[in-house]
């Protein structure tokens, strides 16, 4: 496969296969990730791998707090607290189209819930990531760790391999932490789902819209 076919084939996989993804298959995405550029070769990553009761306890524990009704807690504002144009727009429609691939209409509460809850089950996928950046680090590093974690799914795509990239597993950092006995001064960013994907899953067979390359860009000479 090559990168451009990773790339433009990538999609956030909200339904996975029952098949576990090796040790070693992890190890070899992770030594190629590493290689990802960073500025003064700072490399501000830290990754937590989790599969089996780890991950299930780290599903449980967010799932509880959620319906204990448990403020969120993250370590930083991912989403603009304020919504305008284009971006609201863009959001909203990402949004109906999900639902729609799930067959799920817009009065189905607890079908919604279930649907997000989803996130904190990693989709059913056999292996979860979770990424850390220490706090005194600045928002280079944090781009850093965008192009981090773009390498790891696109590296993944390569194995055969498909990720969804999830903000929402850093909404109770706390809890994460805690299981995984790590010190406070590391943020938790988010975290991805890895394994095989569902190819007949309906959740699977849609995809985004994305602008056209003119309507972000202009051209200097």
């Amino acid at each position: 496969m090559d990168v451009v076919e990773a790339i433009e084939g990538r999609l956030s996989v909200r339904e996975y296969l029952d098949q576990d993804v090796s040790e070693e298959t992890i190890r070899t995405i992770l030594e190629t990730a590493r290689w990802a550029p960073s500025g003064g070769n700072m490399q501000p990553w830290r990754v937590a791998v989790l599969k089996g009761d780890t991950k299930q306890r780290i599903t449980d524990a967010i799932i509880n707090a959620r319906d204990s009704r448990t403020p969120e807690n993250p370590d930083y504002i991912y989403y603009p607290e304020e919504w305008t144009e284009p971006y609201k727009g863009r959001r909203k429609s990402c949004g109906l189209a999900l639902y729609k691939a799930l067959d799920i209409g817009r009065k189905e509460i607890e079908r919604m819930t279930d649907a997000w809850y989803n996130n904190y089950r990693f989709f059913g996928a056999p292996v979860g990531m979770l990424f850390f950046i220490e706090r005194q680090l600045t928002q280079g590093s944090w781009v850093d760790m965008g192009i981090f974690m773009q390498t790891i799914m696109l590296t993944a795509r390569a194995h055969g391999l498909d990720t969804c990239p999830q903000a929402s597993l850093a909404d109770y950092p706390d809890l994460v932490r805690d299981i995984l006995d790590i010190d406070d001064n590391w943020m938790l960013l988010g975290g991805l789902s890895l394994g095989y994907a569902d190819q007949n899953a309906a959740v699977n067979n849609y995809r985004t819209e994305r602008e056209e390359v003119d309507s972000f860009t202009e051209w200097y000479e």
